[in-house]
């Protein structure tokens, strides 16, 4: 071998690698994609609700719809009109969703979140703590594969109080 030739197999090896590599970069990225979008996101799996019956049952009083979304992410898009805003990282997030149960008798409680990937994680975290009647609202406020969310779906929402980006929650 002159020095100008290079052996072959290194170099395939090489290349796979860096192929392979890449399909896998692509593959991650695929389904970090899938599950950031909640693209696979069902509105009639477990008992989920679309945002328009969401909010329906809400207004008439049926369930309580509850934002769990972080204050600056209210305060971006707003809040749907018949939700209560609570952040779901407080410290005092299951005791104050217990106040709330024991206010509303036995009305299910719905968790709206920005795609439905917080809010169907919080549902299941719930449920095993031993809440029950949680729903799920898959599309959340912007949309997931379940649907087009409540913004697109043209639904009312109002601004955050000055108390509720303060963390006070007004329980109805």
């Amino acid at each position: 071998m002159n020095n100008h030739e290079q052996p072959t197999a290194p170099n395939n090896l090489s290349r796979r690698l860096f192929l392979g590599g890449g399909a896998a970069v692509v593959t991650g990225g695929g389904v970090f994609a899938s599950k950031w979008f909640n693209i696979f996101a069902d509105v009639s799996a477990n008992g989920a609700l679309s945002v328009e019956d969401a909010y329906a049952q809400a207004e008439a009083g049926d369930i309580y719809l509850i934002d769990i979304r972080r204050p600056d992410e209210w305060k971006k898009t707003g809040i749907a009109v018949p939700a209560i805003p609570l952040d779901m990282r407080r410290d005092d997030f299951e005791t104050v969703l217990r106040t709330l149960f024991e206010k509303s008798g036995d009305r299910p409680v719905a968790l709206i979140c920005a795609r439905g990937v917080r809010s169907d994680r919080m549902d299941t975290r719930l449920k095993e703590d031993g809440f029950a009647n949680i729903i799920d609202v898959p599309e959340g406020m912007l949309g997931s594969g379940a649907g087009p969310g409540y913004l697109k779906a043209d639904l009312p929402v109002r601004a955050p109080t000055a108390q509720e980006l303060d963390g006070q929650v007004l329980l109805v």
